[in-house]
């Protein structure tokens, strides 16, 4: 896949980026070099290898799966600027 000097142009203004004309040459070599360089990682062969979740072989800390009421309501609820019978009181917003 190459990137002409259009599509450079399309992609910096979907980004909402201004590039001058005579900058857009060198924007287009850029993105063909990242997607040179993306080419190359499919190259690699990873069949029969875990992802990983850091460079250091580690586990994520896991944690029982249980529901609670938070036992901290008043704390909670003592930040909002309108509270009524255990609940955030707000506005009415449908009709």
């Amino acid at each position: 896949m190459s990137i002409d000097i259009e599509t450079a142009r399309k992609v910096a203004h979907l980004a909402r980026i201004k590039v001058e004309d005579d900058r857009l040459p060198e924007l287009a070599e850029n993105f063909n070099a990242i997607l040179g360089f993306i080419e190359q990682l499919n190259e690699v062969d990873v069949d029969g290898i875990e992802p990983m979740t850091s460079v250091t072989p580690m586990r994520l800390k896991r944690r029982e799966d249980v529901v609670t009421d938070g036992s901290m309501q008043d704390k909670i609820l003592s930040n909002a600027p309108d509270a009524r019978e255990g609940f955030f009181a707000v506005p009415k917003v449908v009709e």
